[in-house]
């Protein structure tokens, strides 16, 4: 399998770095052009990590301003702590609040939400990026023109084939969110899906306001447990 872990560490942290948190300011051309340049200096698992920024061209105007202000870790460490965060104070029947934001997230290293085993992070991090590609069609603005950009970006940056077939793939697919909670094998799994699906729209928008629910009924989650996935969600930003 190509290194998951590392490309999703790189939709969050690694494009937060190369843009200074300014995703938005610098729009999809700008990341594209920065990848870029960052990668001829970087080493084999930089250069994966990299390629993360082409993710950054499928996230909505609301995942982009999110992912650029509020994430100063790899994307599996904070989905996993937004996500773990969320299930335990859920578990522990707190309230939902407004947290101020920057929120200090736990760390979920060596939990299920970001297992220690290389070989399970990995396949876990693979999942959380298909569940991230398609979430991020769900408001249509994947066109024909983003496609063919995309598809560019892909041949520039030059990621691993098994990356490049992922992402393929899930953009072609029809977008079913039956199909997305099906990848979940645990009930912490499933609010870590969800989460990963999250941060990568803008969740006051229509159409993704209306994939989120759809993909919280498939996933079984309680309304309480997506209101705390929320609200943590929102003290990134």
């Amino acid at each position: 399998m190509f290194n998951a872990k590392s490309l999703l560490d790189s939709v969050i942290g690694q494009v937060n770095q190369a843009t200074g948190g300014k995703i938005g300011a610098q729009g999809a051309d700008g990341l594209g052009q920065k990848a870029k340049e960052l990668w001829g200096g970087q080493s084999t698992l930089g250069k994966g990590a990299i390629a993360g920024g082409l993710m950054s061209i499928l996230m909505t105007k609301g995942g982009r301003r999110m992912l650029g202000t509020g994430a100063k870790v790899g994307g599996a460490a904070l989905i996993g702590g937004l996500a773990y965060k969320a299930y335990q104070d859920w578990k522990d029947g707190k309230a939902v609040t407004a947290e101020p934001g920057p929120m200090a997230l736990p760390h979920p290293e060596g939990t299920v939400f970001l297992p220690s085993d290389t070989a399970q992070a990995n396949d876990l991090s693979a999942r959380l990026l298909q569940a991230m590609v398609a979430a991020a069609k769900a408001d249509g603005h994947v066109t024909a023109d983003e496609r063919a950009r995309i598809d560019g970006q892909l041949a520039a940056l030059g990621l691993e084939q098994e990356a490049s077939a992922m992402i393929a793939a899930e953009l072609d697919a029809p977008l079913d969110p039956g199909r997305i909670a099906a990848l979940a094998r645990s009930e912490e799994e499933a609010a870590e899906i969800y989460a990963a699906s999250l941060l990568a729209v803008d969740s006051e928008g229509a159409a993704e306001k209306g994939y989120l629910a759809m993909l919280a009924a498939r996933l079984k989650l309680d309304p309480g447990l997506v209101a705390h996935l929320h609200a943590k969600a929102e003290a990134l930003a």
